[in-house]
């Protein structure tokens, strides 16, 4: 339900903004609107307002909307309200009124920043774990433990803005200059190469081959908490138990125990344990369970964490309302830039087709960003927003991208396109339109097929 919702509100809410932009610039131009829609289908609401003449309705299909306006093309007009009508403007107007709804979008984008900024971003400090040998960072002589300060001059307050900033960076193959400080305080300062990165190497976990790790606080292989009726509770484990080996292998961390726990679907597994001052075995079979189309084994066990160790590591970055607004531009920009050329790379084959999206794994984002709290769905909202404003503006047949093509086409030649071209467009527009969605569509089956 809490997915349902979250994805619908969103889809609602940035809708709403897209149209709305269209709907205040055609408004301004003396274009008469005839029905703002929320949803695509049947209307289920519909309420007119004498003084502007539009139809506000709610539709059965909740996955779009459309602002109809009065235009000769769609129905006949009568002479007196010609004036009003969408294909009657000048071209730079009609220009206007296509490219406010994606504008709309950002400007949607820029506002939900700015109120996550002024009011506080929570992430994880960019402290670096294991640097594997032979790494980009470890010839870079990058070390456990140190916190990355900036890159290329620009301050890094978060995991998540250490990602993004070299995200763009390996879009355009930038350099990679590093200040960072010690895990004893001293100053330290890295050239980072990211010249092996490959467009392919974007699709995943692209951190892993530059070898930058997340530092995370030892856990400790000590039992925290048990499900009831759980193979953990049958055995006769109990919160505070150490284990010490695992079918004689010593155990260091929880990793390790997890590991072979999986490893060993419904098989036997022998496990030293100590408590308090007695020192026991017990054996056990792992639970077999289905995930991402493999077979695991569980115990129903949970670790004992170190609670203060965890909190040390979350930061929360927030700004005035001045510089949160030139943050927001900025992030508006660079999300914009960045979704371009992944498009671009989509498109010239360098980066796969599974980086695409449909409204399943969308609502499924919505919902798990719903339930990690407010902020965290605003950034969603910001993010769809900024993706469909850019989709929009692709000079693609039907979207608002593909009319400005035709209006530029216009004012070139000084003459609107033909009907004969418009018809070509749109049928290309659909087919295009169609092998997106249906791309879309097969990544959502697939992720959900493969977890």
């Amino acid at each position: 339900m809490i997915t349902l919702l979250a994805f619908v509100g969103a889809i609602a809410l940035l809708v709403v903004f897209h149209e709305l932009g269209h709907y205040w610039v055609a408004r301004r131009c003396g274009v008469r609107v005839l029905r703002f829609s929320v949803g695509f289908g049947k209307v289920i609401y519909s309420k007119r307002f004498a003084k502007s003449g539009t139809e506000w309705v709610i539709s059965a299909i909740p996955l779009g909307g459309y602002v109809k306006m009065l235009d000769e093309r769609e129905g006949e007009v009568a002479a007196e309200d010609l004036p009003y009508t969408f294909n009657r403007q000048p071209v730079l107007r009609r220009m206007a009124i296509v490219v406010a709804g994606p504008l709309a979008n950002f400007v949607l984008a820029i506002m939900l920043y700015w109120v996550l900024f002024v009011h506080g971003v929570p992430g994880l400090k960019p402290v670096l774990g294991e640097v594997p040998p032979g790494s980009p960072a470890a010839f870079a002589q990058m070390q456990p433990g140190e916190t990355i300060i900036s890159i290329n001059g620009e301050t890094i307050p978060s995991w998540q803005e250490l990602r993004w900033s070299l995200l763009e960076l390996a879009l355009r193959q930038g350099e990679v200059k590093i200040e960072a400080r010690s895990a004893q305080g001293e100053p330290l300062f890295h050239l980072l190469d990211i010249s092996g990165l490959e467009a392919k190497d974007l699709d995943g976990e692209f951190f892993d081959k530059l070898g930058l790790h997340l530092y995370r606080p030892v856990i400790l292989p000590v039992i925290g908490k048990i499900a009831e009726n759980s193979v953990a509770q049958r055995a006769g484990l109990r919160e505070g138990d150490r284990i010490l080996r695992a079918n004689g292998v010593a155990m260091q961390y929880w990793g390790e125990l997890v590991e072979v726990v999986r490893t060993h679907p419904g098989q036997t597994v022998r496990l030293d344990i100590q408590r308090g001052d007695i020192t026991s075995s017990i054996e056990l079979a792992p639970q077999a369970t289905a995930e991402s189309g493999k077979t695991v084994g569980k115990i129903g066990a949970a670790p004992q964490v170190d609670n203060a160790a965890w909190q040390a590591m979350l930061t929360e970055v927030s700004y005035g309302p001045f510089e949160a607004f030139s943050r927001s531009l900025r992030k508006t920009w660079e999300t914009s830039v960045i979704s371009l050329k992944m498009m671009g790379k989509m498109v010239l084959g360098e980066i796969s087709m599974k980086n695409l999206s449909g409204p399943i794994t969308i609502a499924d984002y919505a919902g798990q960003s719903a339930e990690m709290g407010v902020a965290a769905y605003f950034g969603f909202l910001a993010l769809i927003s900024i993706s469909l404003g850019v989709l929009n503006l692709l000079p693609i047949p039907l979207l608002d991208g593909g009319h400005l093509l035709y209006y530029v086409a216009e004012l070139v030649k000084g003459s609107p396109v033909s009907e004969q071209a418009w018809e070509v467009g749109q049928k290309i527009g659909i087919a295009l339109l169609g092998m997106l969605m249906v791309f879309a569509i097969y990544n959502d089956i697939n992720r959900l097929i493969s977890g």
